[in-house]
């Protein structure tokens, strides 16, 4: 993963932002061209920089079309006695339900559909928490901007179920967290969710 701050990966997430939005609105076969090279450039610059295999780069970093605007994707903050909801990824490690935000859902809607769908609890949103952007917190090889929007919620009722997505669900205290899926959610944001839960006049975070 790479972090903001760094000129070079900035310069190269310019770069891909131009060559995509020129593909997107050029009619011109030879400006067509250029503007290819331009997101090669900029996949080849992320490469070189973070280690990452070129084709990998390539094929995160040049298969978007249209005008460059970042993404939504929304975390569920689920409270009970004191202890937070977490979802077990295939991969073995522990974070918030959510996701992206589907074309048909509002991010409030989004956020309701990930928690059920991937813990099986049924919740109403209370708060929004914070609006973070994700490459600030977590770095990422995405050419894209990500925007995530974290909400307090009250469990309504219902349990685990089977899916493709999640392995199992569990209440966790602050003091006794699983191994968390950083890139995703980090533990120092769920420490925050856990500071907006305790707090009655919490304020909203954003980047």
């Amino acid at each position: 993963m790479v972090k903001k701050g760094d000129k070079l990966i900035d310069w190269a997430m310019e770069i891909q932002a131009i060559g995509q939005t020129g593909l997107a609105y050029s009619k011109d076969v030879f400006d067509t061209e250029r503007y290819e090279r331009l997101r090669e450039i900029a996949a080849e610059m992320l490469a070189e920089k973070s280690g990452v295999d070129l084709d990998r780069v390539k094929g995160l970093f040049c298969n978007e079309i249209g005008y460059q605007t970042p993404k939504i994707a929304t975390r569920a903050a689920v409270f009970r006695e004191g202890k937070i909801l977490l979802v077990q990824e295939n991969e073995g490690h522990w974070s918030l339900p959510g996701g992206w935000c589907d074309v048909d859902q509002s991010p409030a809607d989004n956020c309701v559909k990930e928690c059920k769908e991937e813990s099986g609890i049924e919740v109403k949103l209370d708060q929004v928490i914070a609006v973070w952007d994700h490459f600030k917190h977590h770095g990422s090889l995405h050419p894209y901007g990500i925007t995530d929007i974290y909400y307090l919620c009250t469990p309504l009722g219902g349990q685990f179920e089977e899916n493709i997505e999640t392995k199992q669900a569990g209440w966790f205290s602050e003091d006794d967290l699983p191994p968390i899926f950083e890139r995703k959610n980090s533990t120092a944001q769920i420490k925050e969710c856990f500071k907006a839960y305790r707090s009655p006049d919490w304020q909203t975070e954003f980047d």
